[in-house]
């Protein structure tokens, strides 16, 4: 089908230096492995997957550069966490500390399962997310900075503005998520409780035994 790719997001520390090579063609690439730790099951232990990844052209000559073993990486692309329809990709990203993502476009289901999970996606022009992620290789490091009153981010000397809805944005401030919300209106659902007739269906918790 036209337009159908695979969207892979691995997050992960390098098992070893990369290693830079060419083709005979004169192509650079770099390979090399990441280790994953899989989220613990219920009373189990954490488990690690090994993946290989190679790298072409001017990107595999960075990587080889500036990647060193034990360094954590995150591999995206373009339309950032396509394919993620549930929420453990908003969950796995915020486990490894991430607060916010700054890309060039989001899918729309990542996208909201985000902002309802407290996780920022911050959408940027292309342009500046290739110079800013030039600029973090050269120098890793670099502190940034993402103001969500004023609704900019700033990194290398360079502040962007981004958008953001209003009501998005204060729910992000304040730590709200859908049960959040409802529970501001408890007094009004209990209220509404009281004069629902008594002969409708009621729902009520049930006690252990």
């Amino acid at each position: 089908m036209a337009g159908s790719y695979n969207h892979i997001v691995l997050v992960g520390r390098l098992v070893a230096d990369p290693e830079l090579r060419q083709t005979q063609d004169g192509v650079p690439v770099t390979s090399f492995r990441i280790a994953v730790n899989r989220p613990k099951s219920r009373g189990g232990q954490e488990q690690t997957d090994f993946f290989g990844v190679s790298i072409w052209r001017q990107r595999a000559e960075t990587a080889a550069k500036y990647l060193q073993k034990g360094r954590p990486v995150l591999i995206a692309g373009r339309n950032f966490g396509s394919g993620s329809s549930r929420e453990h990709a908003v969950w796995a990203l915020q486990d490894y500390g991430i607060r916010a993502v700054v890309a060039p476009s989001f899918s729309d289901i990542f996208y909201s399962n985000a902002l309802k999970g407290g996780l920022l996606p911050v959408q940027l022009p292309e342009a500046v997310v290739e110079r800013w992620l030039d600029a973090a290789v050269e120098e890793p490091g670099l502190p940034a900075t993402v103001d969500l009153d004023a609704c900019t981010v700033s990194f290398n000397g360079e502040t962007q503005p981004f958008e953001i809805d209003a009501e998005v944005r204060h729910r992000l401030r304040e730590g709200l998520d859908d049960i959040s919300l409802t529970l501001h209106h408890d007094a009004d659902i209990a209220a509404f409780e009281q004069r629902r007739p008594a002969w409708l269906p009621r729902t009520t918790a049930l006690s252990g035994s």
